[in-house]
């Protein structure tokens, strides 16, 4: 089939709506562990359902996990072979895959604290301590790049190799951060320096799928979403992380909760199939900075 190129708009582009700290938010990480985590693999497997269920699963049990095949993918698409032009002026075309081929899929979330004794500080690029927090806390936003303090306040990744920062136990990196607004950034930041909203916005390695880049997976048509209603299977690439490399698909929650329930129906690591440009997906604006 003829290939598609997708130029995505000059508002989009990684160079012109993207932060530093977003940007730098690509790095190596150490091993993953067994929680499911923004920055690896999400091994949940024995996690039960709850508001997630998907469609058509009436009659099973609340906690089986997906049983009936997936959505059916278009007629033609499968055989098309995809370019997607990276975003930015001069950029080079990222990697080519066909339409429906199958991407390592796992989930990430939005940490929030918890009560607790604060024992632990978070400081800001500068160094300079930015607030007290339980060392859960730390421990998991350390990982995932943005959370919920106690107070409502979102902070988010800002600088790695903080020397005063203490060492993440899970990446052993040392990670500073910076303050959000909580108004615009309620579930943190993407990549791109834009928030990224639970089972919409995605993580991907943006040599593969460039950042804001539509995607649609029809593993996911038809799960019921916690507010009501269905996911349509369309997603964005907003996100990247330190361990999602190469064709592999990181699908936020927003929720530690949702992380379970949905991993119960779309287990992780399964993987997904992937559709770059797919016309039921055309509807789905990219939000603005």
């Amino acid at each position: 089939m003829r290939p598609l190129t997708m130029a995505l708009v000059a508002c989009l582009s990684g160079a012109a709506c993207a932060t530093a700290a977003g940007q730098a938010w690509v790095q190596g990480e150490g091993e993953p562990t067994r929680e499911a985590e923004h920055r690896g693999w999400s091994d949940t497997r024995s996690a039960r359902a709850g508001f997630l269920e998907p469609e058509r699963a009436s009659s099973r049990t609340a906690f089986a996990p997906r049983e009936s095949p997936p959505a059916p993918a278009p007629a033609s698409s499968a055989e098309e072979v995809v370019t997607i032009t990276a975003q930015g002026s001069g950029a080079t075309p990222a990697a080519v895959f066909r339409n429906g081929e199958r991407f390592r899929n796992t989930y990430y979330d939005f940490p929030k604290e918890d009560a607790g004794p604060k024992n632990a500080t978070i400081y800001d690029a500068s160094c300079k301590p930015l607030t007290s927090v339980t060392q859960d806390f730390h421990d998991r936003v350390c990982v995932q790049g943005s959370g919920r303090l106690s107070t409502g306040e979102t902070v988010s990744f800002a600088k790695r190799d903080c020397d005063c920062a203490a060492v993440c136990p899970r990446t052993n990196q040392k990670i500073c951060f910076e303050r959000l607004d909580p108004a615009r950034f309620p579930t943190g930041r993407g990549a791109l320096g834009k928030p990224i909203t639970p089972l919409r916005s995605v993580a991907v390695d943006s040599s593969v799928i460039p950042l804001g880049t539509v995607l649609f997976i029809p593993e996911f048509k038809g799960v019921s979403l916690p507010e009501g209603g269905r996911h349509d299977g369309c997603f964005v690439a907003e996100d990247r992380g330190m361990k999602v490399v190469g064709r592999q698909i990181d699908v936020f929650t927003g929720d530690p909760a949702a992380t379970i329930r949905l991993n119960a129906l779309v287990p992780s690591n399964r993987g997904v199939r992937v559709y770059a440009d797919d016309a039921r997906c055309r509807s789905l604006v990219a939000r603005g900075p």
